[in-house]
């Protein structure tokens, strides 16, 4: 392996970002002058390299004769609250690796962004600076219409990109900048194709530089997780740095002297009064605070109210133990779906310590998944592909495959109910009679009231969406999950309908689920709760059919 030294590139990376004038704000015209905690990520990030060859204990850098080389970090992770002067640092550092010490000949330089309105964020503040310094402005060609900016002297150029840009896979860029990657929310397509075209250069550089996404399913916070691990020692991986500024969930949010490890800015260039004003508006309305703490905080909290919090979420993230459900009586929750939503089947049982095991199942229409995909911005062709969802052919769901799955478990597992939404589940029993699975409605085949033995097959049992049948299940699972009695393994389309849940309450304070926005699907929660609920309130009764062998619920 070969030797890790230190060099000077960061240093001459600062020095080079000082010769830039501020292009806008309360500094606009004054020489751009970094603080110490945006000199030691720059210094972190291009000091440490390899002595491949010459075999020197310090890297001589610009002096070298040999300039062997080559930078170790190829992906920084920067997180930090709002204004605290991301967009001019991306802008300063797109330019030094244009035309200052980080140039080098016919390279494509790209900053990536969400939406065009943000990508021209970044291509202004460069744009700006060039014009400012009579040097850069004799040196780069900027082109407007197309958000570029050209070096004559390297043949290198910038780009400013949006997720709406067409034409992308074609792209190598040498350096990638990410703006606010947290837009992105779990959408990685725009984000791999840009990072899988960096293979062919010899110093690849990620810059991912965004405040916190809302929840652990996005891009960002998976990155963000594994910079992390990378920092503690936990991950040995010495091309990846992770630079987190937050304050911490459980720190006192009015407090300002918590504000300084979110926002490392403040009193400097960034106003104490603007942060001041934003904390009295957030505790004055509640509905503020989330926002408050995502934006000003740097925090992983949503801008709206969760149902269930990520962490909440992560601490019940343990494996499901699938034997449990062979030995033991489990139940099921199933949410039937419109023609091109998700159909959700969960499978719950319980251990000896009183923990609920969950099993996920999901469906949806296979024809136009990556349409759909786009329009959802859900990566369901990544969970198809790896087995969380299957995809049914057509374009609405054949609940034969669905039926054939109940069927196929009932075979492995004891299913004696499972509790439904009444969408359509005549079309399910259909297809579940043709499939030879024994089934029955309770309250249609059967009602309590009966005094026969129960038919065999599995219960199915009508459950209602409205707030007197769902608020019971509501606090069954809002209960089991705050008690960290729940084992889900961190299904990724359950996890993904967790993180969209909301509730309503009635008037007479009631609550039902509710869904962030019309492409958040909820299925997975809507079926768990469900089938929670019917593992708590449906259990065998005692009667005179047990001593026939005979079972009655």
């Amino acid at each position: 392996m070969a030797a890790v030294v230190q060099s000077d590139r960061g240093q001459r990376m600062a020095q080079f970002i000082e010769t830039l004038l501020v292009p806008e704000g309360m500094l606009a015209g004054t020489p751009f002058v970094l603080r110490p905690f945006q000199k030691d990520i720059i210094g972190a990030i291009y000091n440490p390299v390899t002595a491949e060859s010459c075999g020197r204990d310090i890297c001589l850098g610009q002096d070298c004769p040999d300039r062997t080389c080559t930078r170790i970090v190829r992906k920084s992770i920067y997180s930090v609250a709002k204004k605290n002067g991301k967009t001019p640092l991306i802008g300063a550092l797109c330019l030094g690796h244009l035309i200052g010490p980080e140039a080098k000949r016919n390279e494509q330089i790209y900053a990536g962004a969400f939406d065009r309105d943000q990508a021209s964020i970044t291509f202004r503040y460069m744009a700006q600076m060039v014009l400012m310094d009579e040097e850069l402005a004799d040196n780069l060609t900027i082109r407007e219409s197309k958000k570029e900016i050209f070096c004559r002297q390297t043949g290198s150029i910038f780009r400013a990109l949006s997720s709406e840009v067409k034409g992308k896979h074609g792209l190598g860029p040498a350096v990638l900048i990410m703006d606010e990657l947290a837009q992105f929310g779990s959408d990685r397509r725009f984000f791999d194709t840009l990072t899988h075209g960096r293979g062919a250069h010899l110093e690849p550089l990620l810059w991912i530089i965004s405040t916190q996404a809302p929840n652990d399913a996005a891009i960002l916070s998976e990155e963000i997780d594994y910079g992390l691990r990378v920092e503690s020692g936990d991950i040995v991986d010495p091309t990846v740095r992770c630079f987190l500024f937050t304050t911490p969930i459980d720190a006192d949010a009015y407090d300002s002297k918590n504000w300084r490890m979110s926002n490392p800015a403040l009193g400097d260039f960034l106003n104490a009064q603007d942060l001041e004003e934003a904390a009295r508006v957030a505790k004055a309305m509640p509905s503020a605070e989330a926002t408050f703490r995502n934006l000003r905080l740097n925090q992983r909290v949503d801008a709206s109210e969760h149902f269930i919090t990520p962490d909440t979420w992560r601490s019940c993230g343990d494996k499901p133990d699938h034997d449990l459900f062979t030995r033991f009586p489990c139940h099921g929750g199933l949410d039937l779906s419109a023609k091109n939503d998700l159909t959700a089947l969960v499978l719950v049982a319980q251990d000896k310590d009183g923990v609920w095991h969950v099993l996920p199942y999901f469906w949806t229409p296979g024809e136009n998944l990556r349409e759909k995909e786009m329009l959802d911005r859900t990566p369901y062709c990544y969970w198809r592909d790896h087995g969380f969802l299957q995809a049914t052919p057509g374009r609405v769901i054949d609940y034969g495959f669905v039926a054939q799955k109940i069927g196929e478990l009932a075979e492995d597992y004891i299913i004696p109910s499972i509790r439904f939404d009444r969408w359509r589940i005549e079309d399910l029993k259909r297809e579940m009679d043709a499939r030879g699975v024994a089934c029955w409605i309770w309250g249609q085949d059967w009602s309590e009231g009966d005094r026969k033995p129960r038919p065999g097959g599995i219960c199915l049992i009508p459950h209602g969406q409205g707030y007197k049948d769902m608020n019971p299940a509501v606090e069954t699972m809002e209960d089991l999950l705050t008690e960290a009695r729940l084992r889900h393994g961190n299904h990724p389309v359950l996890t993904w309908c967790a993180s969209n849940v909301r509730v309503q309450r009635d008037p007479a304070g009631n609550r039902k689920f509710d869904k962030l926005k019309s492409t958040g699907r909820i299925d997975g929660i809507v079926a768990l709760a469900m089938a929670l609920d019917t593992s708590m309130d449906i259990q065998p009764k005692q009667s005179v059919y047990e001593s026939r062998g005979v079972m009655v619920f």
